[in-house]
């Protein structure tokens, strides 16, 4: 009988190196932004700053940005937040333009207090949500995994690998609806099949970025396939897919070429499923970049 697939230590020390340093908590120093008495974003000074010249719309002091209190609904918050992303978009502070929002709660599960342009999330270092699927095809013993590879245009990661279905929730979604949604759009899964996939909890990622903080928790899903399902994208973001065997697959976590996001969902998918030994010196340094301990 042929004995359960196991990652190798070299494998791992490898991958363990790579999101040890793309993963690694804020080194810079951030200021809360605050909305209605809750600390609902970190932003850099500079950007604070910036912020600070609407004296309409926001109150600085030594210690926080806060929305200034005459924006006394959710729809005074949102409305103003869009003429701020607008202006900001124009200066070239932000990444493209989505057209699409966030909601931004005082906490997950609560009222919006407002919704914030997705090109700004970063910005204002507002804590975003995600639904990330495991495209799998076979078995628990023997398993291959689709990959997908971002366009070249999109805003974030461009030409970067990626797990086969992913997307940000949006404002009025949740995290089922959305894994449906872009199962359909990135790779052609019919709503009958993407309903099938398992919801395996979440992980969360906080780190610096170009754009500003990035604060997310991604809500992982595993989806089985049949051996002869092909993905055909839908919408122009993805221009490649690859079905993995699993030693190519912890290759590719070890490279530059797959995105952070993605190779911590993959790196959740080999820890739940047993797929690296408890005994390895990297499992430790793994597991704990599933959970972020930074300021919430």
């Amino acid at each position: 009988m042929q004995s359960k697939w196991i990652a190798p230590a070299e494998a791992i020390a490898r991958i363990a190196d790579r999101l040890g340093r793309v993963l690694a908590a804020p080194a810079v120093a951030y200021q809360p932004f605050v909305a209605a008495g809750h600390v609902v974003g970190w932003m850099t000074a500079e950007r604070a700053q910036r912020l600070a010249r609407w004296p309409q719309f926001f109150r600085p002091n030594r210690r926080a940005l806060e929305l200034a209190p005459s924006l006394d609904t959710p729809e005074a918050r949102t409305e103003a937040l869009v003429a701020v992303a607008r202006t900001l978009a124009a200066e070239g502070a932000l990444t493209a333009w989505r057209e699409e929002r966030y909601a931004v709660a005082a906490s997950p599960g609560e009222k919006a207090l407002f919704e914030l342009e997705r090109a700004a999330a970063r910005y204002f270092g507002i804590h975003t949500f995600a639904a990330h699927a495991n495209g799998l095809v076979g078995d628990e013993d023997h398993w291959r995994m689709w990959l997908a590879r971002r366009s070249p245009v999109k805003a974030i990661d461009p030409g970067l690998l990626d797990n086969l279905v992913g997307g940000g929730i949006a404002a009025g979604s949740d995290a089922t609806a959305t894994m449906i949604k872009e199962a359909w759009e990135e790779a052609g899964i019919a709503e009958t099949l993407s309903r099938c996939a398992q919801c395996a909890g979440s992980v969360d990622i906080c780190r610096d970025t170009s754009d500003g903080l990035q604060r997310e928790t991604i809500y992982v899903y595993d989806l089985w396939l049949s051996a002869d399902f092909a993905p055909v994208n839908q919408d122009g973001e993805a221009v490649e897919h690859r079905l993995c065997p699993p030693e190519d697959v912890l290759a590719v976590l070890a490279s530059d070429d797959i995105t952070a996001d993605a190779s911590l969902v993959i790196v959740d998918f080999l820890l739940r499923r047993g797929r690296v030994a408890s005994s390895d010196p990297g499992f430790g340094t793994l597991d704990s970049l599933r959970l972020c301990s930074w300021k919430t």
